[in-house]
């Protein structure tokens, strides 16, 4: 059969962060891609505020799906299939919408289960590699969505081990990264979420190479090309390419990212959650390197349908069901609840050690305000404020808020008396090398700030007098009670 008698179809991807359609003419093996197209449209966003699509991103999803299925219909696609993955599947009005997309379209949507769409993702990641003869008898895909991630061994061609976790880049950055560009202490309690919860994976294989797949994933692929060079015969990415990236998306805003790198500005604000999950899974599994694929799970899907027909979605799933079989359990032993338990406790004990350890200094000040331990106890309330901004996502508002007022003030005082500190400093090291018409200046200067720091100490000292460490202890655990009653 010659190219231009080969099928076109096309296959809409509904996911967290995009929809995403691929047209092409298909063979079992090989697809020659006439479009490939995506939009932004976050429906992932609404699902993981309050667990609905909102009504402003079911209609800019209507709106897209409407324009891809009369592309692919103007091209010439004989098959259109519609697919929808872990956005949908977590909303709980989602079959409102399905019903409103499927009666606006007038075609079915599929919503696969996460063994379907690692499947899927196997097949749409590595068939070029396999075609061209290259891939290893034992390889691995990953599959970087918005709501979820999809990791897959496979043996000589055929996957032995399936594992879908709902963590995704959209997932992450609402939860964890509100900050544009993301604060260290974010980034920070991120990696640590990330590192508890894939500490607990049960990985069968560890394989000698794997691929990424995702708009993350290529996305950050180009931007270390644009940014850094990186280049080669195959698109990669090293575990240090990733943290220049990572670097690099601390340092910059969104809307700097995508003026300098050409990147739309809804992915660039994604990235800095992408960068951190590759980053801690090449660390999980042992890798240097990753591969980056340009396709995935419409591929996948397209792929799929030429090799089994009208049924290709209950062979995909009999093949994800196998997979399923094949590994340990769904989900790693602790879900993402049980991570962030501990992931709490942790904080739990890191905020409780924080505020020992400030409170610690208010006795020596209480005698008296020496410049060594007002400095020590600057250090251990700005360390206290630095870990609850860390975890302010978790707490309760109201005894978060009252807690802070109260550490705020505190610094304060601390940050005040301080400075006078150091003014006072550098104030008698100029009077020591002071000539005779200068000293007169500088010491009434330095009357002036001893008076000015003898108030502000006993400002303190007032304030210490009346901080009660019962109370902060009380307020610290009050911040976490909304947690422990979920």
């Amino acid at each position: 059969m010659g190219v231009e008698s080969r099928p076109i179809r096309a296959a809409i991807d509904i996911g967290s962060n995009t929809i995403h359609i691929v047209v092409a003419r298909c063979w079992p093996d090989h697809l020659d891609i006439l479009a490939d197209e995506l939009d932004l449209t976050r429906l992932g966003e609404s699902v993981n505020a309050d667990g609905t699509i909102s009504e402003e991103k079911a209609q800019a999803a209507l709106a897209v799906v409407a324009h891809y299925v009369a592309l692919a219909r103007n091209l010439g696609a004989e098959t259109i299939l519609l697919i929808a993955t872990e956005a949908i599947r977590r909303a709980s009005n989602r079959e409102a919408f399905l019903a409103r997309l499927e009666q606006q379209i007038g075609l079915p949507v599929a919503v696969i289960s996460g063994e379907a769409e690692a499947v899927l993702t196997f097949y749409g990641a590595t068939y070029e590699l396999y075609r061209a003869g290259q891939a290893p008898l034992d390889l691995g895909v990953v599959d970087l969505g918005g709501g979820s991630t999809e990791l897959v061994t496979a043996h000589d061609g055929r996957v032995s081990w399936r594992l879908s976790l709902p963590i995704g880049s959209g997932w992450l950055l609402d939860r964890y990264l509100p900050s544009d560009p993301p604060g260290r202490q974010e980034r920070a309690a991120a990696r640590l979420f990330l590192q508890e919860y894939q500490r607990k994976l049960s990985i069968p294989l560890y394989p000698p190479v794997l691929v990424a797949t995702g708009g993350s994933a290529n996305s950050l692929w180009l931007l270390a090309e644009r940014a850094f060079g990186v280049a080669g015969p195959q698109r990669s990415l090293s575990a240090d390419d990733l943290a220049q990236c990572e670097g690099l998306l601390a340092a910059l805003s969104a809307r700097e990212i995508a003026e300098r790198y050409g990147q739309p500005y809804k992915r660039a604000r994604i990235l800095p959650a992408g960068a951190l999950i590759l980053r801690s899974l090449l660390a999980r599994l042992g890798l240097d390197r990753l591969l980056i694929s340009p396709h995935g799970i419409r591929e996948g899907a397209l792929l799929a349908y030429e090799r089994y027909g009208p049924g290709w979605l209950l062979e995909v799933e009999r093949q994800g069901a196998l997979g399923h079989q094949n590994q340990a359990s769904e989900a790693p032993r602790g879900s993402i609840a049980e991570a962030e338990e501990n992931f709490l406790a942790y904080g739990r004990r890191l905020l409780t050690e924080r505020l020992e350890k400030m409170l610690s200094w208010r006795r020596p000040l209480l005698k008296e305000p020496e410049e060594e331990a007002v400095h020590k106890m600057r250090v251990a309330t700005r360390r206290l404020r630095a870990a609850l901004d860390a975890y302010r996502g978790y707490l309760e508002p109201a005894a978060f808020k009252k807690l802070y007022r109260r550490l705020k003030k505190t610094a304060a005082l601390l940050g005040a008396v301080r400075d006078s500190d150091v003014m006072l400093l550098n104030l008698r090291a100029l009077l020591a090398g002071a000539d005779t018409q200068e000293r007169s200046s500088l010491l009434w200067l330095l009357a002036v700030l001893e008076e000015q720091r003898s108030q502000q100490a006993s400002a303190l000292q007032e304030h210490l007098r009346e901080l009660d460490g019962e109370a902060l202890h009380a307020q610290l655990l009050a911040c976490f009670a909304a947690e422990e009653e979920c």
